[in-house]
């Protein structure tokens, strides 16, 4: 069946009438005085705490959940996942202060050096950023004496943070790694 001018004209009407129309239901741009903590001053927060992340035993905050078939085989363990719930606190030794979790997952992922991708959030639940998180994603050349990781964004306080964590590894066995980090990150 051919499609006439007139069947055109119906269909078109028919589209324009039930389409959503105009692209400003879905976004707008705004002001940043809409978002009320934008127009606060932007500070740079130094934060600094010790993360433990316990791979085995009765108390073990990471377990792996994905192993490749070259994971046993790899000097690097290539392709293994782990979701990790570590306790952050103020000192290295596991029984000081609690401030929060770093939640999240990391994987090897280099075939030839020991490196991690690593996708985890900072959960704070003590303090002036009680509630608030930071989210990190990037490499961690866990043999390396300092690495930096990007600060991508956050929640609460920390609203379109972003920054950088060095991380400086303290302790580190067969079961259980204690990190050192240093997070610089700006905010509203």
């Amino acid at each position: 069946m051919a499609i006439t001018a007139a069947n055109f004209a119906a269909l078109l009407l028919v589209v324009l009438i039930f389409s959503p129309g105009n692209s400003e239901a879905f976004s707008r741009q705004i002001s940043r005085s809409e978002i009320g903590h934008l127009n606060k001053q932007q500070k740079l927060s130094h934060l600094h705490f010790f993360f433990h992340d316990t791979i085995a035993g009765p108390n073990a905050t990471a377990l792996q959940i994905i192993e490749s078939p070259l994971s046993k085989s790899s000097p690097t363990r290539f392709g293994f996942v782990a979701m990790m719930d570590d306790p952050l606190t103020i000192g290295p030794d596991p029984g000081s202060t609690i401030v929060g979790r770093a939640q999240g997952m990391y994987g090897s992922a280099d075939m030839n050096k020991l490196s991690l991708l690593v996708a985890m959030n900072f959960v704070f639940t003590e303090g002036k950023f009680n509630g608030s998180t930071l989210s990190v994603l990037g490499r961690n050349a866990i043999l390396s004496a300092v690495r930096e990781l990007p600060i991508l964004g956050g929640t609460g306080v920390f609203r379109f943070a972003r920054g950088y964590a060095e991380a400086r590894t303290h302790e580190l066995s067969q079961i259980k790694a204690v990190v050192e980090y240093n997070v610089y990150v700006f905010h509203y």
